[in-house]
């Protein structure tokens, strides 16, 4: 096994140094201390808690400060009931427990929610206690404000943390246990997804796979299961990823036992986590857990009802848009010969095929390089077909209507129609489905909905030629845990990603 060597880097400590802040030669850099202080652990509890309370009071002194109302002073106190019913709620609501991740929209909701409850709850005791008194209008402004002040809060927050730890000035050294296909697959992850703050130091395992069985392991298996101490105490570990191993998982409790007296946080990889969702229920039969698989039905009312909003939305889009498609078509009329429109086959819902429609964008006829399929540019690798395939023949028009997605407007001809709808899996060409569907992990599950217009993929960056077997997995994740809100929360983050390319 290899003995455990640190990175380089601001989070690797130097051997025998010292690592309190400011302690001389080897201390770690005022900047990374202060960060590690601020947004890690109970100081990042303490960070957020005491930001709250601070917005909070200042939301109710504006609210003070805007124009009087004839409130007696026996009306007025109940506003400075605010903040601490909200910090309630948000204690209530979790708010400040150790996520990994600072999950900002759905947060909003949580403080609309929490802010509107202890609102409503003033009101209705104010009117009980001083009927007199209508102190209505000044909660009211303060609700408005502690919203509007929290909500920015929670985003400054978020980004603070998310930049450090892009930036290495923070971030949980980890241990991943398993160095199978699971455990590489883990590596990947907090590889490219430095935001969830935690850096894969090395694998433990009994018996790990060959380093060729597993490619996309980097991180070296730094020893044994009863290793953990020693790799603890010599890596400055805080925190285990619990994925697969080749032997049976009684071998697992004495680790779990380990890192909880050691204080080291886990994080665990179930079984069956393909199926697994936001919709998992918990139940105890005696002392044994069970856990309630819940599986979204493509089927269902909900999704009929997605359906017929898509629907309304995109003639909507339409009417809205009309201007825009006009003077794109003439552009494209005058930039070179050929259809404005350029309709593809894809396959969509349970394999059935349609024509998609697109603004043209290249000089003559848009379809697949024969050679690209040939060639094995696409198969053999794990690389998803899209973008500038072959031979780059886009007009200026089109690479101008490419950049910003604008060739993609025409699909809402195809939503309308019921081909597609406006949030789903991206369509893909019948001979890609064909290879893909013999050779990619679950390729076929994400048939079981509508294609969409923008994607979950989409949004998290995978478009165009980037890595298929990740795409195919943010394509049955959204499925799994399909709801109104994730829908909405996708096409937020289209515009926002439409925003940034455009610039």
């Amino acid at each position: 096994m290899k003995t455990y060597v640190p990175e380089d880097g601001p989070l690797a400590p130097a051997r025998g140094t010292s690592t309190e802040v400011g302690s001389g030669a080897g201390s770690i850099p005022p900047r990374i201390g202060l960060a590690r202080l601020l947004l890690e652990g109970r100081g990042w509890t303490a960070t957020r808690l005491g930001l709250d309370v601070l917005l909070l009071v200042l939301a109710v002194g504006a609210a003070f400060a805007a124009p009087p109302d004839e409130i007696g002073p026996d009306g007025q106190w109940v506003v400075w009931l605010l903040p601490p019913l909200v910090l309630g709620l948000f204690a209530l609501r979790r708010m400040y427990s150790g996520e990994l991740q600072v999950q900002v929209l759905e947060g909003l909701g949580t403080i609309v929610a929490s802010t509107s409850l202890a609102a409503a709850g003033l009101i209705a005791t104010a009117a009980f206690t001083h009927p007199s008194d209508d102190p209505a209008s000044l909660v009211a402004r303060a609700w408005l404000f502690a919203t509007l002040y929290l909500t920015g809060g929670r985003v400054l927050l978020a980004w603070g943390q998310r930049r450090a730890r892009v930036n290495k000035l923070i971030g949980k050294p980890t241990l991943i246990v398993g160095a199978g296909r699971i455990g590489a697959q883990v590596e990947r992850r907090l590889r490219e997804q430095p935001e969830w703050g935690l850096r894969p130091l090395g694998y433990l395992d009994d018996d790990p796979a060959p380093a060729e069985m597993v490619p996309g392991r980097q991180a070296p298996v730094l020893g044994a299961f009863n290793d953990l101490g020693r790799i603890v105490d010599e890596s400055g570990a805080r925190h285990v990823v619990l994925g697969f191993t080749s032997g049976p998982d009684t071998l697992l409790l004495p680790i779990v036992r380990e890192c909880e007296v050691r204080g080291l946080e886990i994080s665990l990889v179930p079984r069956l986590f393909e199926s697994i969702n936001v919709r998992i229920g918990l139940q105890h039969i005696g002392g044994l857990p069970l856990f309630g698989l819940r599986a979204v039905n493509p089927n269902g009312w909900q999704f009929a009802v997605k359906h017929g909003v898509g629907r309304v939305l995109a003639a909507i889009g339409l009417i809205l848009l009309s201007p825009l498609l006009l003077a794109i078509a003439i552009a494209v009329r005058l930039s070179s010969p050929g259809p404005v429109i350029f309709a593809q086959r894809r396959i969509g819902r349970d394999g059935r095929d349609f024509h998609l429609y697109k603004f043209r964008s290249m000089r003559g006829q848009e379809a697949i390089p024969q050679d690209l399929l040939e060639d094995g540019l696409v198969s053999g690798t794990d690389t998803a077909p899209g973008g500038v395939e072959g031979d780059d023949r886009r007009t200026r028009v089109g690479s101008m209507i490419r950049a910003v997605s604008f060739d993609e407007l025409p699909q809402l001809f195809n939503v309308l129609r019921g081909d597609m709808t406006l949030v789903g899996p991206r369509p893909e060409r019948p001979e890609f489905v064909e290879m893909f569907g013999r050779s990619v992990y679950r390729y076929e599950d994400r048939h079981r909905v509508k294609s969409g217009i923008t994607g979950w993929a989409q949004v998290n960056g995978l478009r165009g030629q980037t890595s298929l077997s990740d795409r195919i997995e943010w394509d049955n994740y959204y499925i799994e845990n399909w709801s109104l809100g994730l829908d909405l929360k996708i096409l937020l983050m289209t515009f926002v990603v439409l925003f940034n390319r455009a610039e």
